[in-house]
């Protein structure tokens, strides 16, 4: 139990209570325990063994008038957060919070954080009556600034919600502030007498494993899907793969490969909604551009690359501690050692679906991510890689300009500073992909933060949106299948033809820096 606690005396009975007031001139109040829960009960309850034996500080005096009780946890499926202590100033608890960090990238030398999602229970009421009253708590992430990207803080909103399995329940906390000078993430919650005394915070909406499992059920009914298991996680869970379509070409689309990146499976979710008719009432009607799509590809689709660590509430890792988008060939450690990847041992999730991938063949690629920093849908492409060609720029381009099109949640203009001719990772997903199978892969990013294309603030980017995103990605797939293996140089204008896109399928190189262009 994490609680402010001072004894006090009421009819005559020595009792531990969690006491504040306003109306009393001290000014702070400070008590810290490192238990996932608070209470003001006598009687510390913890469901963590370890938790429950350890000591209990309490600073500060007893302030008579007003008594709060609660309870944070985060021992839930992807539940990431640790309760470190309670403050309490001019009568406003202060949370004190802080991320649980992955386990040690072996590859990367680091421990990565900045996922969380915590549930908090709070109640406060007066000692004489026992009435309930409002109050207005702020929750502080002790540890933003150790996190993997501390500059992404800036412009974040916390998630919360009373509702958690409902995506569309969440909001945004509009308060929420950064302090790079004490790298704490903040933001009030105002606990009120008819709401809810049970709230949950995250970096993004939840995508359960339960969810997960409820959509693999919905995908094996489908008439036309077959789905395969192409073998186990570290932790034994099943790699789910879809396959759909009758068509020549093939498309891999794969998904939340860091598990953090909640969105990532929120668009599988729309994909595979749309491609099977889900939510046609079990008529599993489809519209004209699915039936395109599907006589044109044959599709594969991995709805959540990763879920041990999306069970254990990493961000980027799976169980064994490594980040699957830096495992798909060997590399180097940091100090020159050989690294090979990937391996059963290590990262079985990307050996499975590799392994699958020889066995079918690609022609065309997305590895569908969020990101931390850029408040926008974008794409990073194999600009870095050795067989990066007119033929792969024109396919890029093109496949871009008519995402934007069909949804404006998508844009051309920002994105990754493209890697150097040549100096592509080869262990990144989509590289490996595009040099393995000489097609178009790209990465694809959603946003954390708001969607500066369609700003929402109280709602921001979000998992409806998503879906939305993942079910329009079938017009661009459509509109450049006809060029993936084609011999001709479609991109360029001859005596006989004209290119294949227009001047509005350019590609253009994109830029980070999107505060340039506001």
């Amino acid at each position: 139990c994490f609680s402010s606690q001072v004894f006090l005396r009421k009819a005559g009975i020595q009792s531990l209570a969690v006491q504040a007031s306003l109306a009393s001139p001290p000014t702070k109040h400070n008590i810290s325990h490192r238990n996932m829960s608070y209470t003001s009960s006598s009687a510390l309850s913890s469901t963590r063994t370890q938790a429950a034996s350890r000591n209990m500080r309490v600073n500060g005096y007893s302030v008579p008038n007003v008594s709060f009780s609660g309870s944070l946890s985060s021992a839930f499926d992807g539940g990431n957060g640790e309760f470190l202590r309670v403050e309490v100033s001019n009568g406003q608890p202060t949370v004190y919070v802080e991320m649980t960090k992955d386990p040690h990238t072996e590859l990367e030398n680091l421990y990565h954080s900045q996922y969380f999602s915590f549930r908090s229970i709070f109640k406060a009421s007066e000692n004489d009556s026992g009435a309930a009253t409002d109050a207005a708590v702020r929750y502080v992430l002790a540890n933003a600034g150790d996190a993997s990207y501390p500059s992404a803080w800036e412009g974040s909103t916390t998630f919360y919600s009373t509702n958690p399995s409902d995506p569309a329940s969440w909001r945004r906390k509009l308060d929420t502030t950064y302090d790079s000078n004490t790298g704490e993430l903040s933001w009030t919650h105002d606990h009120t007498v008819d709401s809810p005394s049970s709230v949950y915070f995250a970096y993004f909406p939840p995508y359960s494993y339960e969810r997960h499992l409820s959509l693999i059920a919905k995908c094996e009914m489908a008439p036309n899907a077959v789905l395969e298991s192409l073998g186990q996680t570290l932790d034994g869970r099943e790699i789910e793969c879809v396959k759909v379509g009758t068509g020549q070409k093939v498309c891999w689309i794969v998904h939340r490969q860091h598990p953090g990146e909640n969105m990532a499976e929120f668009y599988a979710e729309g994909l595979l909604n749309r491609l099977l008719g889900l939510n046609s009432e079990a008529s599993y009607a489809v519209d004209g551009k699915v039936r395109e799509a599907l006589s044109m590809y044959t599709f594969y689709i991995v709805p959540n690359m990763n879920p041990d660590g999306a069970f254990r509430g990493h961000l980027r890792t799976n169980a064994g501690g490594q980040n699957l988008n830096r495992e798909w060939c060997p590399s180097e450690m940091p100090d020159g050692t050989p690294y090979d990847a990937p391996t059963l041992e290590r990262s079985p999730e990307v050996f499975h679906v590799l392994q699958k991938m020889d066995q079918t063949g690609v022609d065309v690629f997305l590895d569908v991510h969020g990101d931390e920093e850029l408040p926008y849908n974008f794409i990073a492409g194999a600009e870095g890689c050795p067989n990066w060609s007119p033929r792969l720029q024109s396919l890029q381009g093109a496949f871009l300009a008519q995402y934007s099109r069909t949804n404006s949640d998508m844009q051309v203009a920002v994105g990754y500073e493209p890697e150097e001719p040549g100096e592509g990772r080869m262990n990144v997903c989509s590289n490996q992909i595009a040099v393995r199978y000489n097609c178009l892969a790209v990465t694809l990013e959603q946003p954390f933060k708001d969607c500066m294309s369609n700003p929402d603030p109280e709602r921001g980017w979000n998992a409806a949106r998503s879906s939305m995103l993942g079910s329009s990605v079938l017009e661009p797939l459509v509109y450049v299948g006809p060029f993936l293996r084609t011999d001709n140089e479609f991109w360029v204008n001859t005596e006989d033809s004209a290119a294949a896109f227009g001047e509005d399928d350019m590609y253009v190189s994109p830029t980070s820096d999107y505060k340039s262009l506001l």
